[in-house]
């Protein structure tokens, strides 16, 4: 590839970084916190982009350009897909076929009081729910929200996606569903639950990890949310 060729290619490239730190594209790569290392090295890119274009421009007379084979452009396709074709977020494929990634916490902060239904993430419900027997969990009305996936046997599940930092490695945290669970479920709806702690648990198929019940009362769909990926995976 030539030196216009590789110019133009960090441009892209650097273009691309930029529109998705810019918009809520980045968030189907990346978690929510590093925006800005998007959003830097975009600019770090574009800006070699017109260093590299200044140089070749301002010793041109001295050196001997050779022309390179067309199909070499064919290297800024990909970057081209980026923005135009944004990937959907991870979802119940995924999440089917991978085994809960639930892990003990260090701790159970403690929880708002009051008789409101009580807001959690997937993660910390199973979290409390297994390693903490849900002591705090007891006796609250309950509002989650996440995506469907079946098992093998159409068992439903409700799940989130969480980051360490890209989507690359993603994991699920899974919760079963029971009680007045709607009659048809699709995968990779996402819906709000409104129920209570059981202490009933199963075992993920996949890996064997534990899995708690949520005693369903209510359910609606919901659209996907800005962040498809759960926010609490570190906390």
């Amino acid at each position: 590839m030539n030196r216009l060729a590789q110019t133009a290619l960090l441009f892209l490239l650097g273009a691309t970084l930029l529109h998705a730190g810019t918009t809520d594209l980045y968030l189907r790569y990346v978690k929510e916190g590093l925006r800005p290392l998007v959003l830097l090295a975009g600019a770090v890119l574009i800006a070699t982009a017109a260093a590299t274009l200044w140089y070749d421009r301002r010793n041109a007379p001295t050196h001997d350009h050779h022309r390179e084979p067309r199909v070499s452009w064919l290297l800024t396709l990909p970057v081209l897909a980026l923005i135009l074709v944004a990937p959907p977020a991870l979802g119940s494929y995924s999440a089917a076929h991978t085994g809960t990634a639930l892990t003990k916490p260090f701790g159970f902060p403690a929880l708002p009081t009051g008789d409101a239904p009580l807001r959690l993430a997937v993660a910390d419900y199973a979290g409390r729910a297994i390693y903490d027997d849900g002591r705090a969990l007891r006796h609250r009305e309950l509002k989650i929200t996440g995506f469907v996936t079946l098992d093998r046997k159409g068992a439903p599940y409700l799940v989130r996606m969480g980051l360490n930092c890209c989507a690359a490695d993603a994991q699920p945290v899974k919760i079963a569903l029971t009680g007045n669970t709607p009659p048809v479920l699709r995968p990779d709806t996402w819906l709000e639950i409104t129920g209570t702690y059981t202490p009933r648990r199963t075992k993920d198929p996949v890996n064997d990890g534990p899995i708690p019940y949520l005693e369903v009362t209510t359910s609606r769909p919901v659209p996907t949310p800005h962040d498809p990926y759960d926010e609490t995976w570190n906390s």
